[in-house]
């Protein structure tokens, strides 16, 4: 007897996967690729759009054949995808023309302050976000005016341009469906979240021509199906949505006050505030007002505050300085030990988001002596990011004006006991992590595209079928976390006036 399934994409920073999706909530055979993130200067970040699309055509055609064997019909297909990186490509070739502006980058930061003396004020309003370190419509336009290439395949009527699920449902499906979904073009920046549409004027004003905007639709509905000369099925394309409103989906926040920490390039902290917008918007610039996710023609709000270099910091002193094996390494050694004897790591390798947006602040490790050891830096690398969690934690509760009331952990970094333990004393929240957490993300994109009967009759019905979780409680005192969180937020004080400074 035939399996009915969901395939499943998840295309994020540093890779992409497939895997295909049961009615018991369960991720088959997940297929993984390795992406390349270059950095030639300070400030910018870059990835070859192609590797991406060809990358992420091999995990399909894998998760697909292994789902073959398996006797699973794949039915419909999902795909959560990394937000702000932005494409440009030949719509004659298929081929991107430029490397893809990753949403880490900060190169137009100085020119985006400029402008947001005189726009802030209105686009906190309208898209939930001041101007920012990074705009797609701004790199764009740029390139418009500065690369020969892009400007003349825009003269000539065969330039794409979108963000990444406009990218892979263009080139992905037969109808090539032209279109940005509600939890990305809120993340690029010019989305009126009131309104699901968008904010002309900022993009106007930023040099982007509005006839290369493509249509905004939801995030789940009928998007195209699947070009069977790319994938080898036709089959419709039911979701596509952000990587980190899928994770939400996905480890079963569905609720106002629920909130949920991916940990993957970057640590992301969302809080659902339901169908109303939150209470206090704009309060801090790093602490974004979002789409949580939009169907029925019914948008769920958020509020995200995230840290850029988390996973990727890991990545940078295993691979980079060779300090550590592996991030599995870290969490080992960490565990070894009860503190970090004084050892502070800042993550902050492409600057810091709160308490301000401070892109020209650095990572530092300070607080060493003859003393300190190796397990006592890991155990100061995993605290930091303990430290920049809850300091999201905070932001999000502020600004939502609602209280926290549980945080669902996942993406690969869950996997720490250590970590997330740490997460637990200084938020002062349980953390709850499914066992199958590292597939959130694959997870909830197919719940979005499934729970309109194919496989579930609604969103709660298909969280039910989440399995058990681990639960770790807070071993703080309040007087203790309180304590330890006023010498962090002194740290990161710290680095905020060097960074002015320097």
């Amino acid at each position: 007897m035939s399996i009915t399934a969901i395939l499943a994409i998840d295309e994020g920073t540093t890779g992409t996967r497939a895997g295909w999706v049961t009615g018991d909530g369960t991720v088959h055979d997940v297929e993984y690729r390795h992406l390349i993130v270059t950095s030639p200067r300070s400030g910018v970040v870059e990835q070859d759009a192609n590797e991406i699309l060809d990358r992420t055509v091999e995990v399909c055609r894998a998760a697909i054949a292994r789902a073959a064997e398996a006797n699973a019909t794949i039915e419909a297909v999902s795909m959560a995808t990394q937000r702000s990186t932005a494409v440009l490509w030949d719509t004659e070739t298929g081929r991107a023309l430029v490397p893809a502006m990753v949403w880490q980058d900060s190169r137009y930061a100085d020119e985006l302050a400029t402008m947001g003396e005189s726009w802030d004020q209105k686009l906190v309003a309208s898209v939930g976000r001041p101007a920012g370190v990074r705009s797609p419509y701004l790199w764009a336009a740029h390139h418009l005016r500065e690369t020969s290439d892009v400007s003349a395949a825009y003269r000539e009527g065969r330039l794409g341009f979108g963000t990444i699920e406009t990218w892979l449902l263009w080139s992905l499906t037969a109808e090539r469906s032209y279109v940005a979904t509600a939890t990305n073009a809120t993340s690029a920046g010019a989305y009126i979240l009131a309104d699901h549409a968008y904010e002309l004027g900022w993009i106007e004003a930023l040099g982007f021509p509005t006839d290369l905007l493509p249509d905004l639709r939801q995030d789940a509905e009928m998007l195209g199906h699947t070009d069977a000369g790319k994938l080898g099925i036709s089959v419709p394309v039911l979701a596509a949505v952000g990587d980190q409103h899928a994770g939400t989906v996905g480890l079963g926040s569905l609720s106002s006050g629920q909130a949920m920490c991916v940990h993957g390039t970057g640590s992301f902290v969302d809080l659902v505030t339901g169908g109303s917008l939150p209470a206090k918007t704009g309060l801090y610039p790093g602490t974004l007002t979002l789409t949580g996710w939009r169907r029925h023609h019914t948008s769920v709000y958020a509020v995200e505050t995230f840290t850029a270099t988390t996973g990727s910091a890991l990545d940078w002193l295993c691979n980079t300085l060779g300090w550590f094996e592996s991030a599995g390494a870290i969490s080992k050694m960490a565990a070894t030990v009860d503190g970090s004897n004084g050892v502070i790591f800042v993550p902050a390798l492409t600057g810091i988001r709160t308490p301000m947006v401070e892109p020209n602040a650095r990572a530092s490790l300070s607080g060493l002596s003859m003393a300190s050891t190796m397990p006592e830096v890991a155990y100061a690398v995993l605290e930091g990011i303990a430290h920049s969690v809850a300091s999201s934690v905070e932001a999000n509760a502020e600004v939502a004006g609602i209280a926290v009331t549980e945080i669902a952990v996942g993406g690969g970094m869950s996997v720490s006991d250590p970590l997330i333990q740490m997460q637990a004393d200084l938020t002062g929240i349980p953390m709850r992590r499914l066992e199958s957490s590292q597939t959130a993300s694959l997870r909830g994109a197919a719940f979005l595209a499934g729970a309109d009967g194919l496989l579930w009759n609604s969103l709660p019905e298909a969280v039910q079928s989440l399995g058990p979780s681990d639960l770790f409680e807070p071993r703080f005192g309040e007087s203790e976390r309180l304590d330890r969180r006023a010498h962090w937020k002194a740290r990161i004080a710290n680095e905020l006036a060097l960074a002015k400074h320097a």
